[in-house]
């Protein structure tokens, strides 16, 4: 028996790839789905099923590619209704695979299908069980992504009766293997490791550790964010169908000169993006681009800034391009019109203007707090991580805001802007939406707040007990 956790974490998602005497499965796939054709490859195992937990909302699931790519068999648990053909699994059914076998345990409460699967080993025991978005490690899936006509407090409801009745009864020394580990918006308070134990969960996980109904119900409701508005596409997206990556691929991978590209970027209603490297981005850019950096929570952070079904022009660097637009197709962006080729160097040679972005670094930005009467000191951070600890007079407009210019509202042209997050990746970002809103009075702090608070003649402001 071979269980494979096959991590991506800038998008906090684990696919599971499982093999026993030549038949393997597939839970959860991403949309590029060649690292599971080469393990089953390297396994000599035929793929014979692709089990989904749910209809995923943070990404576009592989499954459909996977499954013309294999013949597998698509798997969904009761009440999942698609627009294709997949099997849908009724409560208990079990599936063999080699010399082990995996049972579908339908537990609704993060969607109305959601389903786990119990694998048992060779000797029938029950090994691990897969959870989905249903059980993280600290945590459990919110019940507010993808109601299906039901409320958040309904579908904890269904929560609470699904981790009592099936998940809890089952054996302590039982793997946790969930579809999400930390940073990632399915959740709230995801700790920090990929996978468990139910026992170790039923000592610290504060989901599993209530056991009345309505506490339980106050508990996983309070507290939650705003869903990233691409969620509730890619919800629908993995419902209804989607085109196949290769055919987006052909489509995108086109390489345009100077020339065209500038044409291109006249277009209406045209994204352009680059996506090289936030301390590459601020020595020089073009005009008007946003920077979300490849090495970064790339396609995660495309999909809170980007409009959907928009031309997308992207500036990367040589030889990233595919991996760009792959990155992109994984959350649903299939509209990239193609890239300059020879990247923001080919630019320069043409003798095209340039933007930069200047950057301070913690210690100049201390030295300049005394003085500079007209500074704002913007965190672009989550509120939470604000609310945690922050620069004394700083504020608080979270990046994901900062599409909506009237977030910006109290900020004029007169103030010295100084602008920062946790690392620097998204105070980037940050500067170059400003910018494509006027704003260009501003400086990116290096480092971040990471860095900013090792400062000891910068006040920093600290509360106890923020509740996420």
């Amino acid at each position: 028996m071979l269980i494979k956790q096959m991590y991506t974490g800038c998008l906090s998602e684990a696919a599971y790839f499982i093999a026993s005497e030549g038949e393997a499965a597939v839970i959860d796939p991403l949309r590029d789905t060649e690292a599971y054709l080469e393990m089953a490859a390297q396994t000599g195992s035929v793929i014979r099923y692709i089990f989904e937990t749910h209809f995923h909302a943070d990404f576009v699931s592989g499954h459909l590619d996977l499954a013309e790519k294999t013949g597998a068999q698509i798997v969904f648990g009761p009440q999942a209704a698609t627009e294709y053909r997949v099997h849908i699994a009724r409560d208990g059914e079990e599936f063999q695979l080699g010399k082990i076998k995996l049972q579908l345990l339908h537990t609704p409460g993060h969607t109305i299908e959601s389903s786990c699967y119990l694998l048992y080993d060779e000797s029938g025991k029950p090994y691990c069980l897969f959870t989905g978005d249903t059980l993280f490690v600290g945590d459990v899936g919110r019940p507010d992504l993808s109601s299906g006509g039901f409320s958040a407090e309904e579908l904890a409801g269904y929560l609470f009766d699904s981790l009592q009745q099936k998940i809890k009864p089952l054996p302590d020394d039982l793997i946790i293997y969930p579809a999400h580990g930390p940073g990632s918006a399915c959740g709230k308070q995801i700790g920090k490791e990929t996978f468990s134990t139910l026992g170790e969960q039923k000592q610290s996980n504060y989901a599993l550790l209530a056991d009345d109904r309505q506490t339980f119900i106050e508990k996983v409701t309070h507290g939650l964010s705003q869903a990233p508005p691409y969620f509730h596409i890619n919800a629908r997206i993995n419902q209804k169908g989607y085109e196949q990556l290769h055919r987006v691929l052909e489509r995108s991978l086109v390489g345009f000169t100077v020339t065209e590209f500038k044409q291109h970027m006249r277009r209406e209603q045209v994204l352009c993006v680059d996506t090289r490297a936030p301390e590459t981005f601020v020595e020089g850019f073009i005009p008007g681009f946003l920077n979300i950096g490849l090495r970064g929570r790339f396609a995660e952070w495309a999909g809170r800034l980007l409009p959907y079904h928009r031309p997308i022009l992207l500036v990367t660097d040589p030889g990233k391009e595919e991996e760009a637009i792959t990155r992109l197709a994984r959350v649903g962006f299939d509209s990239v019109m193609g890239y300059l080729q020879g990247g923001f160097q080919a630019w320069l040679e043409a003798g095209e203007p340039r933007d930069m972005i200047i950057t301070v670094d913690p210690e100049e930005f201390a030295l300049d707090i005394p003085y500079d009467q007209r500074m704002v000191i913007l965190d672009v951070r989550h509120e939470t991580e604000h609310a945690q600890a922050h620069v004394r007079g700083s504020i608080n407009i979270p990046l994901e805001d900062m599409r909506d210019p009237v977030s910006l509202m109290h900020i004029e042209d007169h103030h010295n802007l100084y602008v920062h997050c946790e690392t620097g990746y998204r105070s980037v970002i940050a500067c170059s939406l400003l910018k494509q809103q006027g704003i260009h009075n501003l400086r990116n702090i290096a480092g971040g707040f990471r860095e900013i608070r090792q400062q000891p003649q910068i006040e920093i402001v600290e509360e106890k007990n923020v509740l996420n």
